[in-house]
């Protein structure tokens, strides 16, 4: 038979700030990672997994399933921040927990970014900057060079105020060429004007396939529980038997199963609350139970059902930015003195949008047998993972720990 190639993608694209500026045409070189250390790599890790649960928190009372990419919209805010001054950086640092020190965090993200744009990877993962800069409008050379020094960050110049519309649809092309054709239109008409000076943009894509693969004959239609009052059929992917084995641990109220991809470099972690009450898991989620919870992760055989779902997200974050600490970066009282000089510059808009589909497509898994002797006692039962109601999942990268991209799934179906 011959062998599938994909099993899961994830693309993400984070398109922020219309701030006001110019720049220069340069071409980017790849961040060379300056020295740093474990700890300054961790303290970057730390921050963006500790925003991921705090953003999350403050969308998880919107309807529905949610998407997005914590490592997209921190990336695309910390050249932001290199540009900030005053009340504006300690406000968007208290929001993202970015490192205070310049060269720690500088290098840090350099270091995250090489490791994550790994050449001969089993998986496609990519990430890419780039600044989008009115003709004629100057920026300080330091912060051009920092963001071409250690994001890797293009400045390529732009007309917003003679061309705004062609501007938008060149801006939304290197989207599109970035993620594989799977994020279009971020931008829509009318969203960039004559007003506009400066887009910063980061987008991060991914695909990979599973270790432990599916078959695609075991795919069944099965009920998944949306809510108490409604049932939707989705197609409910299965891996059971002696080969179903998987990193697993659970709570009185939760289930933690993790699924690897091919060159054991990233995962899929899978949090499904026993008794169907995701939102009482929602509320008590931290780093640290979630660090505790990794730790406790220990090999064995698991039944595992998993439905097959594809959604996109879109989002505009400004006040959900605001309502986390930063409503200065919105208003005239923003200081980003660091870009340009002056203190005229502000964000208009953060967008961020996301696209993911789970499917049993992948190479063939190596088989993994356990062999359990007991004579004193009943061995323990086989667990059964059936995610055939809402559930979270986070894909990290195992390495540094780093959540790249984090979701909810209410209904497989939308």
């Amino acid at each position: 038979m011959k062998k599938k190639s994909i099993m899961f993608q994830f693309i993400v694209v984070f398109l922020t700030i219309s701030i006001l500026l110019y720049g220069c045409e340069q071409q980017p070189k790849e961040p060379t990672t300056p020295p740093t250390t474990p700890e300054g790599v961790n303290s970057v890790v730390n921050a963006n997994n500790q925003f991921s649960l705090e953003f999350y928190s403050n969308l998880k009372d919107k309807e529905g399933n949610i998407f997005f990419s914590p490592y997209s919209i921190s990336t695309a805010l910390a050249m932001a921040y290199e540009g900030a001054r005053e009340h504006t950086a300690k406000e968007i640092q208290s929001v993202f927990h970015f490192p205070e020190d310049n060269n720690l965090r500088r290098a840090s993200f350099a270091a995250v970014y090489n490791q994550l744009n790994q050449k001969d990877a089993k998986y496609k993962l990519s990430t890419a900057n780039a600044l989008w800069v009115q003709q004629d409008f100057k920026l300080l050379d330091g912060y051009t060079n920092t963001i071409q020094e250690y994001y890797s960050g293009k400045a390529t110049n732009v007309d917003f105020v003679g061309a705004a519309e062609k501007t938008r649809q060149t801006i939304n092309s290197w989207v599109e060429d970035k993620t594989n054709n799977k994020i279009k239109n971020l931008f829509p008409p009318g969203s960039l004007t004559p007003l506009s000076r400066l887009v910063l943009t980061n987008a991060i894509y991914f695909k990979g396939t599973w270790v432990k693969q599916f078959d695609k004959s075991d795919t069944k239609d099965e009920d998944f529980r949306v809510s108490s009052d409604k049932t939707v059929k989705v197609p409910m992917m299965r891996k059971t038997g002696k080969d179903a084995k998987f990193s697993y641990t659970e709570t009185d109220d939760l289930q933690i199963l993790e699924m690897i991809y091919e060159g054991h470099e990233l995962s899929m972690l899978v949090l499904l609350p026993k008794n169907e009450d995701l939102t009482s898991i929602e509320e008590s989620l931290t780093v640290e139970k979630l660090d505790g919870w990794k730790n406790e992760l220990r090999e064995q055989r698991v039944d595992l059902f998993m439905p097959k779902f594809t959604f996109t997200t879109k989002y505009t974050l400004n006040n959900n930015l605001k309502e986390m600490g930063m409503p200065s970066a919105f208003s005239t009282a923003a200081d980003f003195s660091g870009i340009d000089g002056t203190k005229n510059l502000f964000i208009q808009i953060v967008v961020h949008q996301a696209f993911v589909d789970v499917n049993e497509e992948g190479t063939e898994a190596a088989a993994a047998t356990g062999v359990g002797v007991g004579i004193t006692s009943l061995p323990p039962p086989v667990p059964i993972f059936r995610a055939d109601h809402p559930f979270i999942f986070i894909i990290q990268e195992k390495k540094s720990g780093i959540i790249l991209f984090f979701g909810r799934v209410i209904d497989p179906t939308k």
